[in-house]
């Protein structure tokens, strides 16, 4: 039986419940009737629950999803989505001073990002204990080097296994160049966006080239409930709304990138990119979260700015208000303040619990602290920010492209991070399957000198 994962209305409810919450809306009333009516929680780490449900389960999961939808949000003053409003919250956004980069940096941040998703892929989805167990039974705790299997105990396995999409690829013993994630996916079809459209690109751009690039089965979360619902003829932005409770999930982060790599000296160009391509999925804080990133990412391209320059020149660009700068701002203070990055996790999933793992402001809290408390050092940011948990091989990627913007040159990050590549990507995304980093770097430099 096929269980179509991220789409089921039956499955969505429970997240929009839990959505609605958070971003200030009163979703209790209807809660009570999704539960009398039968209705259950959410898939806590999986897309889709075991089994389908009824037909008029289905049917009033569907109303449901549209009456939460109505509600009004408390929140919405303070964490808006429309690009003049944020601006408007913003009373220190960024004056852009475009800079020049070197292909070398564009190369190291591509085997950083490539890097920090490989490390993180065999224990996405698993928790956070069982994270530090898989990686301290091999004495590979803290992490130095990629996850093996090797030693592991077969008990520890059986009770922790790993990702099943992962482990044939992503496995110390069993690396052969850089497998798909779709990590690395975006970044491409950030690259085909450019070469295109330019810089002047609109979200409805993105999604044709979406529906002409990217195979929908290659989308998860929020990019696959867009996805449904252009086929269904629904424009952008209502694309991120309609029935999409993962709009402040990390999946416009994931994407961002590609337009600070573009932007160097220009976050808040960057950040205004990153806004138009988010808005095909996302709203608020995962908007918000898309345009940090690219803020950051902007701010390292230019070689001369410090990890922490960095991440405050992010946050000019985030609602100072919204959930996600309260956020980010909070990892950052505890992390400068404690010693022990174990600690700092530990802190940091108490004061998220309740949060989906996959959710932008715990993610893009900890990818703050990991850089922090590693003062952007490569290896000391990636393997922070996996070793935090929550969305492991995303939180790797966006660490690892700053932290190797920071370094500057693929020579300057450790040979035993990046030879298992083998300069060789692959993807299902148009014709750059088997692409080295040397010619992504050398293609997104075009795009990033162009006026």
């Amino acid at each position: 039986m096929l269980r179509l994962t991220w789409v089921q209305p039956e499955d969505l409810i429970g997240h929009e419940l839990v959505q609605a919450a958070q971003d200030g809306r009163e979703p209790s009333a209807i809660a009570a009737r999704w539960r009398a009516a039968g209705g259950g929680q959410a898939p806590q780490r999986a897309g889709a629950s075991p089994e389908p449900a009824s037909r008029y389960l289905r049917t009033l999961a569907e109303d449901l999803l549209d009456e939460l939808a109505d509600l009004p949000s408390a929140l919405a003053d303070r964490e808006p989505t429309d690009l003049a409003a944020i601006k408007a919250l913003c009373p220190d956004w960024p004056a852009d001073a475009r800079a020049t980069t070197r292909p070398a940096a564009l190369e190291a941040a591509w085997l950083g990002r490539a890097v920090g998703c490989l490390l993180g892929k065999p224990v996405e989805k698993l928790p956070l204990d069982a994270v530090r167990r898989l990686a301290g039974a091999t004495g590979n705790w803290p992490l130095t080097g990629y996850f093996t299997a090797r030693g592991v105990p077969e008990e520890l396995l059986a009770e922790h296994p790993w990702n099943r999409r992962s482990a044939a690829t992503s496995l110390a013993e069993n690396i052969d160049g850089m497998p798909e994630d779709d990590d690395l996916n975006y970044p491409l079809l950030g690259v085909l966006l450019l070469q295109r459209h330019g810089r002047d690109f609109t979200t409805m751009d993105v999604a044709r080239l979406w529906l002409d690039e990217l195979p929908a089965g290659r989308t998860f979360t929020a990019e696959r409930l867009a996805y449904r619902n252009l086929l269904t003829g629904i424009e952008p932005p209502h694309t991120a709304r309609h029935r999409n409770p993962f709009r402040e999930w990390i999946g416009a982060l994931i994407r961002a990138d590609v337009h600070g790599w573009t932007n160097p000296g220009a976050p808040g160009a960057a950040a205004a990119q990153a806004h138009r391509d988010a808005t095909l999925t996302h709203t608020a804080n995962g908007v918000h979260a898309a345009m940090f990133t690219a803020a950051v990412t902007a701010t390292a391209a230019t070689g001369t700015h410090d990890v922490h320059t960095c991440l405050r020149t992010g946050l000019t660009v985030v609602p100072p208000r919204s959930r996600l700068a309260q956020a980010v701002t909070h990892a950052v203070e505890l992390a400068r303040r404690t010693a022990d990055f174990d600690e700092v996790v530990d802190r940091l999933h108490a004061h998220h619990s309740g949060t989906h793992w996959v959710h932008a402001v715990p993610n893009t809290a900890l990818i703050a602290a990991a850089l922090t408390h590693a003062d952007g050092d490569f290896t000391g940011s990636i393997t922070r920010a996996v070793s935090g948990g929550w969305d492991t091989d995303s939180c790797g990627a966006t660490a690892g492209s700053v932290a190797a913007l920071l370094a500057g040159s693929p020579a300057a990050l450790p040979a035993h991070w990046t030879a298992p590549l083998k300069n060789r990507l692959a993807t299902s995304v148009a014709d750059f399957d088997g692409t080295g980093f040397d010619t992504l770097a050398h293609l997104t430099h075009l795009e990033a000198s162009r006026p």
